[in-house]
C-alpha cells in the first residue's frame, strides 16, 4: 500500500497533493502529516485527491477530521480532483453536504 504526499505553503494557503491508496495501512502516514497544518490559524487548506485510485472510511475519518480542525481555527478547507468513484463515497456518506467538495474537470485524466 502506497501513498504519496506533496505540501506546498503560499502564505495562508496549504496545497496538498495526495497519490495513491487511502486505507487503514496509509491513513495514519496522512493524518500524522496533515493535522498539524490543519491547526493554524485562518488557514485555508486544499487537497488534491486526483492522484487517489482507492479510499476507504479510514480516509473519510482522516478528511473529517481535517475539516473539523480547520473550521475550529477559522479557516477553510476543501477538497479538489475527485474521481467520481470517491465523490460518490462523500455523497453516499453524506460528507458531500458539509465539506467544500469538487470532481476533476472535464478532458482531465481519470
Amino acid at each position: 500500500m502506497n501513498i504519496n504526499i506533496d505540501v506546498n505553503h503560499n502564505q495562508n494557503i496549504t496545497e496538498v497533493t495526495v497519490g495513491g491508496e487511502i486505507d487503514v495501512y496509509t491513513a495514519p502516514e496522512l493524518k500524522k502529516e496533515l493535522i498539524p497544518l490543519s491547526e493554524k490559524d485562518n488557514v485555508e487548506m486544499i487537497v488534491d485527491l486526483s492522484g487517489v485510485s482507492y479510499m476507504d472510511s479510514t480516509g473519510l475519518g482522516v478528511f473529517v477530521g481535517l475539516f473539523k480542525n480547520v473550521r475550529a481555527h477559522d479557516g477553510q478547507f476543501k477538497i479538489i480532483g475527485l474521481s467520481s468513484r470517491l465523490k460518490r463515497l462523500f455523497e453516499i456518506t453524506g460528507l458531500a453536504d458539509i465539506i467544500d467538495i469538487s470532481t476533476k474537470m472535464e478532458g482531465e485524466k481519470k
